[in-house]
Order: structure tokens, then sequence, then C-alpha cells
């Protein structure tokens, strides 16, 4: 088959190509032989899919028929059936190949045609100029076009659909008209006109011939034009357009001076002409920035802006055009100057703005600011019909710069195409407690630049007035015939630069008062139906009773056992701090009070029982480890922060390290009122144990009754007055932080809330003094045999006793005692040694407080330190 196919290939190349007989050796008929051999491989093209074939032909006669042509349908199945005896393998390719070439079938296709015998067609080879005549649809140059098949499709031109379906190419209907043709002149102008004609070219005055200074020897001599040719020139330039006598040059444009009026001096004209070509200039700035693509929506209303009021003065230019057209109309290039320079001053104050935009792209708002500036200065400078112009521009950007606000005042959503709107989404979908705290920012940009400067002070509320849609949104309590949308936008279509009510009003004052009714008419709505969801449906006043009993000992019954319940625990030295025995005996005492889910409460603890030391265990700041958690509904959670949850676990520590205190030294004075033995100390014990008890008690009533509950209604009066979510939380804030100062916990005060704890671990430490003296006495009157008192002493120093015994008899703990010896630093010295500094760390607590009371003024701290004074022993 190759032997036979290579002298076909040979022909095949020599009848296109028509290469001369020399040259049929030659390396480009060589390349020509290989590639065509290649194509022409056996195995190099995949043979048709007949089934897709038929599908189109039956395609196609289902065409003819919705196209109301069922008498090609017809021919195409007679002649499909004739084709049935056909079994060639080649049938496929040219069934296909016809259904390629075919073109409109249904429109160009006759029954005569099909219905002619195939001798009796004409044996003319078809050419191009052949299917112009036909159809005038294909060119030799759009027949190689890339193929559309994206051609669009409608009911109307079924029939041309249908024909161009079975057609691979959209061809083009008509003819194109080539490059090179050239519209004869007859067409436009009689060609017996010659006078006119003649006219028109006369005043083509930037052509040389028609200046007759101008020769080819000097040809830079000035030309004279006349007034109205020039005021025309003049009124192109300031349209933009080009023009012959003034020159663009980068952004500024140039007179040429070879133009002059033979009634004026060149030196006037060229004056009056920089004039104008600085007002050309200007107006090109604005001309070019409104054609600029913008990315922030309300720069998109402020570039329609300038196309309008371009329009307008390119309209009063061509009315003074048409005006210099008429018969017996003055042209006068200064009266033309008097007239334009006016109607284009607010123009050229827009592109002194636009000019300041330019050098800062950054920021997205300095255009919205600059315009208020420009209409309040235009105000002030009493330019009324200016600074209407203007404010009429600045107020159509401001409502569509408002429409971001109103969507997030109305639903709480943030616009994410407005990439330069102040608030941003921080996160979604995640923790119900911090929703309002932590879902979204307030992103003023650097200086405040994604905020206008005459909004900043409404900025906050309208922050606030978004979440607390958003927060209505996650209650389900969203309003349901609030029409907020009709009434935001009726604000700005209400207002009249021209009415005679507004013109009273300074133009900041106006937009303030506009904003402001914009922002209360969403605000009030939002903020009283969050306010009364969270007193009727979050319980905000029963979570607050359950923080004063859980953190600020409000019921001192309940907070006694469980205290009791880790007291004891602690004097034994057990485990005291197991997280699941403290929650279960937490959620036990609580359960009795109904204001309280038991479930909510939960006790953690960091172990430190296990690895602290004796001296360790019995410091008070051991009760740091354990804290009390509460766990609230989340909406009382975004008022009540995780950090005041903080500030209510330092106080309750601090109030547990005080009852911890006394309750060791009442603990003890207990055991004492049981020893009958005489003590040369007595005096001595008896006026320290009084004195720490009166500490004790001065300092947790001043805590509980004078501070705690004093903030406690304060803080309810402020609640119940709050007028938002924010207004709510900076009430509970400031109580917070109020709490902490007076409970002596805040930083500055740091060091006279160390030397509280100091003398609260002497309480301890006089306690544990107090029973390892009463042990010692305790063996000795129980001791049968006489011991000496040197052994005596050993015993109690090397503690040989039986700690059960003694525990079952007397009740002592003395396990805690262990690390007390009087070998070294006998009793009545160390009662001593605790009275020192009693009264050293008291003094300096006194005095504390009253510096500190001097310094912010707060008289509880005065009251405090003159109590504390008060002591006898």
């Amino acid at each position: 088959m190759a032997a036979a196919l290579g002298p076909l290939v040979d022909e095949l190349i020599y009848t296109v190509t028509k290469v001369p007989v020399d040259q049929k050796e030659s390396s480009r008929v060589v390349n020509l032989k290989r590639r065509v051999g290649a194509a022409l491989r056996p195995g190099a093209h995949g043979l048709t899919n007949q089934f897709v074939v038929a599908r189109q032909l039956e395609g196609l006669k289902e065409k003819f028929q919705v196209v109301n042509r069922d008498d090609l349908a017809g021919a195409l199945h007679e002649r499909l059936l004739e084709l049935e005896d056909n079994r060639s393998s080649w049938k496929p390719e040219i069934l296909s190949l016809l259904l390629q070439l075919s073109d409109r079938p249904a429109s160009l296709s006759t029954l005569d045609t099909l219905s002619k015998p195939v001798e009796a067609l004409d044996e003319k080879p078809l050419s191009l100029s052949d299917l112009k005549e036909l159809g005038g649809a294909f060119d030799e140059e759009d027949i190689w076009e890339p193929v559309d098949f994206t051609a669009d499709s409608s009911d109307d031109e079924l029939a041309s659909v249908s024909s161009e379906a079975s057609h691979p190419r959209a061809m083009p209907r008509t003819p194109s008209i080539s490059e090179d043709y050239i519209i004869p002149d007859e067409v436009f102008v009689p060609g017996e006109d010659k006078e006119l004609i003649t006219s028109i070219e006369k005043v083509q005055f930037w052509k040389p011939e028609n200046n007759a200074l101008v020769t080819r020897d000097n040809a830079a001599a000035s030309r004279a034009v006349s007034e109205l040719q020039l005021a025309r020139e003049v009124i192109f330039m300031l349209q933009g357009l080009p023009t012959s006598i003034f020159w663009r040059l980068d952004n500024d444009i140039v007179v040429d001076r070879r133009y002059r009026l033979e009634h004026a001096s060149s030196d006037a004209i060229l004056s009056l002409l920089h004039g104008f070509t600085h007002i050309g200039s200007q107006l090109d700035i604005v001309r070019v920035f409104s054609r600029l693509p913008q990315k922030i929506p309300y720069m998109q209303t402020f570039n329609r802006g300038l196309e309008e009021l371009l329009l307008e003065y390119d309209g009063f230019l061509s009315q003074t055009q048409c005006r210099y057209l008429s018969p017996g109309e003055t042209i006068s290039l200064l009266q033309l100057f008097d007239d334009a320079r006016p109607r284009a001053h607010h123009l050229l104050l827009l592109a002194n703005l636009i000019s300041k935009l330019s050098y800062n792209e950054s920021q997205p708002m300095l255009c919205l600011d600059s315009l208020f500036d420009t209409v309040c200065m235009l105000e002030a400078l009493g330019d009324e019909d200016t600074s209407k112009v203007l404010a009429t521009l600045f107020f159509s950007c401001f409502k569509t710069y408002t429409r971001s606000i109103q969507l997030w005042m109305e639903t709480g959503q943030v616009d994410p195409l407005d990439s330069a709107f102040f608030v941003q989404l921080k996160q979604e979908n995640g923790d119900l407690r911090t929703l309002w705290h932590d879902w979204y920012v307030l992103d003023e940009g650097f200086q405040r630049q994604n905020i206008p400067k005459f909004l900043e002070p409404a900025v906050n509320k309208v922050f606030t007035t978004g979440k607390n849609m958003v927060f209505l949104q996650h209650l389900n309590a969203l309003p349901e015939d609030t029409e907020p949308s009709e009434q935001s936008a009726s604000t700005f279509n209400d207002i009249k630069m021209s009415e005679p009510s507004l013109v009273c009003l300074p133009f900041s004052a106006l937009v303030d008062a506009v904003f402001d009714k914009l922002v209360n008419a969403n605000h009030s709505i939002s903020a009283a139906l969050l306010r009364s969801e969270l007193d009727e449906q979050c319980d905000l006043w029963g979570s607050l009773d359950a923080l004063e009993l859980v953190y600020l000992g409000k019921d001192l019954g309940i907070v006694g056992s469980v205290d009791a319940k880790i007291f004891e625990l602690m004097d034994r030295g057990r485990a005291w701090d197991d997280k699941f025995l403290l929650t279960e005996s937490t959620r036990s005492a609580f359960s009795a009070l109904p204001e309280i889910d038991p479930t909510r409460l939960v006790v953690r603890s960091e172990g430190s029982s296990q690895r602290d030391s004796q001296n360790q265990a019995r410091s008070v700041r051991n009760l740091e480890s354990i804290s009390i958690d509460y766990i609230l509904p989340w909406p009382v959670a975004n008022i009540v922060t995780e950090d005041a949850i903080q500030s209510f676990r330092r106080i309750s520590t601090f109030l547990m390290q005080i009852r911890r205190a006394k309750y060791a030294l009442v603990r003890q004075r207990v055991r004492d009122a049981r020893m009958q033995a005489d003590d040369t100390n007595h005096t001595l014990v008896h006026g320290l144990h009084h004195n720490l008890l009166w500490f004790l008690d001065i300092l947790y009533s001043h805590l509980t009754y004078l501070v705690i509950s004093t903030a406690n209604q304060s803080l309810r009066s402020d609640l119940s007055h709050a007028k938002d979510v924010d207004a709510m939380i900076a009430a509970h804030q400031s109580y917070i932080s109020s709490l902490e100062n007076q409970c002596l916990l805040a930083k500055n005060l740091s060091p006279i809330h160390d030397v509280i704890i100091h003398i609260l671990d002497l309480c301890v430490y006089f306690a544990d003094l107090q029973a390892a003296h009463a042990f010692e006495i305790s063996a000795i009157q129980d001791d049968s045999r006489f011991i000496p008192s040197t052994s005596r002493q050993n015993a109690a120093d090397d503690h040989e006793f039986d700690t059960d015994s003694e525990d079952e008899d007397d009740g002592i703990d003395h396990e805690q005692t262990m690390t007390i010896s009087f070998r070294e630093s006998p009793y009545d010295l160390r009662l001593r040694n605790v009275k020192g500094q009693f009264d050293h760390l008291l003094a300096f607590v006194a005095d504390g407080l009253k510096g500190i009371a001097r310094a912010e003024g707060i008289p509880s701290w005065n009251i405090l330190a003159e109590r504390l004074e008060w002591r006898k022993i």
C-alpha cells in the first residue's frame, strides 16, 4: 500500500505547490513528502463513529420538521433508506464529511436541487464566488476564522439555529467590507457643488496653504485666525477634544504660538489663552479621574457625579458654540472666559481635591472627608451656589457609603464587597460567650483612616447597633414588622439643599442630624428589644444573684459548710484539694439555694497539697490553688466577661483566706477552754487571740458589709438604667474594678495585700503554736511516770507519740505542729515574737491605707485604718 501511495503523494505535492522540475529533489519537497506521508499513514486518524453520524442525521430530520420543512425531512429520509443497501466501509466518513460541509440546509436547500439526477447536475467546479452569489455568507478571509460555538438562540430565529447546528462553524450572514475599500466622495457631497467644498477647505486654518504668510521657506511664521475659530478651538479644548492651537503634553496644555488674532496683541491673547489652558488642564484631571475604575462603592458614585457635572459643563459649552454660529452673534474671547470660568468653579475645586487623592491612595475615606471639608469651607465663605452643587454630590456619595452601615445596623451583616467599611468580621460560629467581644472588630485603620472624621462620634453606636442585631439573631428574637431600610433611604431622599428650612442649618449640623436620625432609628429598636430579652428570657438578674452567692459569700451558712470541709482536711494533713471531692461537696451545699443551678458549678485545683512542704501547707496562700467556676448562660457571659470572673475568683479566694485564719483561731480557742493548766503567759495569749480575731472581724466585715454590699446595690442601679449592652458591660467592668480596688487586690495595693496575707499566716501560726504547747502540757499531765524535764522536752521535740490516741482523747490535730520546736526558741519567746510582728504589720497596714486614701480620695480606707488602730491588750 505504501508503494501505491508514494506516487499519489508526489503528484499531489507537485500539483498543489507548482514546484519546478529542477527543484523536485529539493529539501522543501522532501520535507513536504515526509509530512504528507506521516499524515496519511494508516492508524494516524481514528475511524468515524457511525452511530454518532446516524444520530446527527436523525437530529437534522427533526430540525427540518421543527422549522416546517417536512419536504426536506422526507427527502432526506428517502436518501438514507437508499443508502441502507450500500455496505461500503467509507460510508460513515462520507456522510460525516457532508454534514460538516453543509451550510444552512434548512434555508438554502430545495427539493428541485435534490430531485435532479446526478448526471443532470452542472459539471462546473464550485468556487467561492458561486457561494457568495447563493447566500453571501462566505468570504476568502472569513472562511478561515475560528469557529464560534456560542451563538445565541431564540424562538424567533429557530430556523437559522437549526441550520447552523448542522454546521460546525458560525458563518457570517453578510459579506464583510474589505479594509482597503474607499468610500467615494460622491456618496456624501455632490460632485458639482465645488464652491461648497472650496469654502470648507478654506476655513481649515491649520493647513499651511490657507495662510498667506506661511511658505515653504518660512513654515514657522504666525498664522492669522479669526476670533470665531479661536473661540471654537478653546471650546474644543475645554471639552477635552484634540485641537490644533492647544497641545496636551503630559498633564499640561500648551498654546501653539504660531496662531494670532489680527486685531489683538500677541501678549494679550497669549495671557488670555493661558487662563483657558489652566481651566482646561484642571478639567482634564477631573476627566481622567472619572474614567478610572474604582473598587470602593462610594467612589464609584463620586465618579458618576463627576461625569454628570462634566456633562452639564460640556452642554453649556455646546450651547455657547451654537450661539456663536448664529447669524449676527458677537464673538468675544473675554466674554467666553468670563462665562466659562465661573461655571467651572466647582470642577476646579474638585480637581484640587482629586490631586490630593492621587498622593494619598492608602486613605479610603480621604475623598469623603475632603468633600465634606470643601462644602463647609464654601459655606463659611458664603458661596452658596457652589456649596449646594458640591453638597448634592456629597450626599449622593454619603448615601452610597451608608448602605454598608444600614446593612450592618439592620441585619448584623458585613458587606464583603466593601473593603473600606470600618466593621470587619473577626471570627464566625465561635464561642457564643465571646460573641460581643471577639466576633467583630472595629477596624479603624492606621490613624483611623477607615472612619470618616465627621462620623467618629457616632461610630461606636453604629458598632453596637449591629452587634445588637447579631445578638438578637442568635437569640431568635429579631423584630418582625420593622422596615428600617425604607426609613433610612427616605432620610437622604428628603434632603433638598434649596429648602429654606435647611438653609439656616450649617452643613455640618445638617449631616450630623441626618446621620443621627439614621442611627437612632435602628439603635433604639434593637437596644430596647435586647434589654427585654436579657431581663426576661436570659435570667440576667438571677445570674448576678448566683455570682454573689458563689464568689462573694452572700450566704455565710452555705459557704461555711464548704469551708469547714476544706479546713478540716487541711488541719489533718490530708489531701484537701481533690477537685472531685470539692466539686461534689460544693454542689451539695449550694443545691439548697433556688438561685443556683448546681450543675453549673465546677471546682478546679492545681493539686498543690501533694507536693507542698509542711510550712507551705499551713500558709493561707495555698488556697489560691483552688478556684470555683460558675458557668453562666452565654448571653450573660457576654456581659460578665472572663476577666470579670477571674476578678471574682481573686475576691473569693481572699475572703476564704480570711475565713481560714479565723477558723484556726476559733478552733484553737475552743481547745484552750478545755485545758486546765496554769500558764504565766495567759494574759499575753488571750490578748493576742483577741487582737487577731478583732483584726479578722474588722477586715471581713469591712469587705462584705461596706464594700461588696454597697457595690452590688450600685451595680444593680446602673444596669437597670443602661441603654444598651455596651453600657451594661461598662457598668459591670466599673463595678469589678471598684471591687478589686477596695478589696486591696489592685496592683498598686499589692504591698498592703501581701502584709495582710502575712498577718493571716501569723494567725494560723499562732493557732499552731498554741496547739503544740497544749500537746506538750497534755503529754506531761497524762504521763504516769516521772520523766525528767530534759527527756520530756526531747520527747516533745522528737514527736515520739501516738497521734491517733491523742486525737481521740482531746481532739488536738498535732500532725500539723510537728515542725514547731521549743528547743531553740521557747514558747514564751515565740509568743512575744508573734506580738511584735503583729504590731509592726498592723501599723504598716494602717499607715498604708491612710496614704492611699489621701492619694485617691476613697474614704472607706480611712474608715478601715481607724478601726484597725483601736486595740487593747
